[in-house]
C-alpha cells in the first residue's frame, strides 16, 4: 500500500526545502531580494499539487521536489515582475522588492530567479510541459495589460487570459507530477483539466471576493479592481447585461471624472446589485468547480487516494465540506 502524504507535510516540505536553494552569496544585492522574496509566506500551491499529483502513482514524493521548487521559484518570479508592473507597495503584508530595495533590483533578481527556476527544473522528460506552463503565463500578463486600455473585453477574452495569466500552473503542476510519475497520457490530461478548471474558478471567486468578501477575513482592502478600472469577471458581465441607463452610468464611473474611491466603489457595487452580478458570478465558480472535479474523478486511481486533492481544492476556494 502506497503512502500518501498530506498536504500539510508536503507544505512544510516544500517550505523547509526553499531556504536550500544554492543561491551565491554575492553579488550580495542581487540575490537577497530572491531569499528574502521565498521566505515571505505563500499557499505554496503549485509545487504542494505538483508532488501530489506524483504522490498518486509513486511514493517519495520528494524525489521530484527539485521540479517543484523549480514551479514555486518561477512563481515568485512572476511576483516580482507583476508588482513592479501594478506599482504594489505590499506582497503578503511585506514591502515588495521593488520597494525594500529599487526597481531594477527587483527586474534583475527576477529574471535570475527565472534562470534558476530552469537550472532547478533540469533536462528531464517533462520539460517541454514546464516551458509551455511558464511562456503561458507571460502571455496571460502581456493580455491583462492590453486589457487596461480596452472597454470590449469579452467573457471568452477574459477566460483566456485568466486560464494562461493563472491556470496555466496549476494545470501543468499537476500534469508534470503525473508525467514524471509514470502516469497514463489520459491521467494526464484529466489532471491539467482538473487543475485548469479549478484555477479558473479561483480567479472568478477572487473577483467576486474583491468586491464581495468580509474585509476582516479577506484581509485586504475591498473594491480595489473597481477603483482600477480592472477588467473583472463582474465587470464584463455588468458591461454586457446592462440595459441603456445602467451602461450609461456604469460608463460614467469607468471614466476619471474626479470621483473618490469610496463614491466609485458604491456606485458601480449598486450596479452589480441591480444586475444580479453576484449570482450570475457563484452560478459560473460553482460550473467550473463542479468541471474541475468531474475530471478529477475520471483519473484512474482508486477515489479514496484522490480524495486529498479534492479537499485540496475546496481548501482553495474557501469551501467547507
Amino acid at each position: 500500500m502506497r503512502t500518501l502524504l498530506t498536504i500539510d507535510q508536503l507544505i512544510e516540505t516544500v517550505n523547509a526545502a526553499l531556504p536550500t536553494i544554492d543561491f551565491p552569496a554575492t553579488p550580495e544585492r542581487l540575490y537577497s531580494p530572491i531569499r528574502y522574496a521565498l521566505s515571505a509566506g505563500g499557499k505554496r500551491i503549485r509545487p504542494v499539487l505538483m508532488l501530489m499529483a506524483y504522490n498518486l502513482y509513486r511514493d517519495q514524493p520528494a524525489d521530484i521536489l527539485h521540479q517543484a521548487l523549480a514551479l514555486e521559484t518561477y512563481h515568485n518570479f512572476t511576483l516580482l515582475h507583476d508588482d513592479l508592473i501594478d506599482k504594489s507597495d505590499l506582497r503578503r503584508g511585506q514591502p515588495t522588492v521593488h520597494k525594500k530595495w529599487d526597481e531594477n533590483t527587483a527586474i534583475l533578481s527576477g529574471d535570475t530567479m527565472l534562470v534558476f527556476a530552469y537550472r532547478l527544473f533540469g533536462n528531464n522528460p517533462a520539460l517541454d510541459d514546464f516551458i509551455r506552463a511558464t511562456l503561458g503565463v507571460l502571455e496571460g500578463e502581456e493580455i491583462d495589460i492590453e486589457f487596461e486600455t480596452r472597454t470590449d473585453v469579452t467573457e471568452a477574452e477574459y477566460m483566456e487570459m485568466i486560464r494562461l495569466k493563472t491556470s496555466l500552473l496549476l494545470a501543468y503542476a499537476l500534469k508534470i507530477g503525473a508525467r514524471l510519475a509514470g502516469a497514463s497520457a489520459d491521467d494526464q490530461q484529466h489532471l491539467y483539466d482538473f487543475g485548469e478548471k479549478m484555477g479558473l474558478a479561483f480567479q472568478v471567486q477572487d473577483d467576486l471576493l474583491d468586491v464581495y468578501a468580509d474585509a476582516n477575513v479577506f484581509k485586504k482592502k475591498l473594491g480595489g479592481d473597481i477603483v482600477e478600472n480592472k477588467k473583472t469577471y463582474l465587470l464584463i458581465q455588468a458591461l454586457n447585461r446592462a440595459d441603456a441607463a445602467q451602461r450609461l452610468e456604469l460608463n460614467y464611473w469607468l471614466r476619471e471624472t474626479g470621483q473618490t474611491p469610496e463614491e466609485k466603489i458604491a456606485a458601480v457595487t449598486h450596479i452589480y446589485n441591480n444586475i444580479g452580478i453576484p449570482e450570475i458570478t457563484k452560478e459560473c465558480i460553482e460550473t467550473l468547480f463542479t468541471e474541475a472535479l468531474r475530471h478529477l474523478d475520471l483519473v484512474s486511481v482508486p477515489q479514496e487516494d484522490k480524495q486529498q486533492l479534492r479537499q485540496f481544492a475546496q481548501r482553495l476556494l474557501g469551501r467547507k465540506y
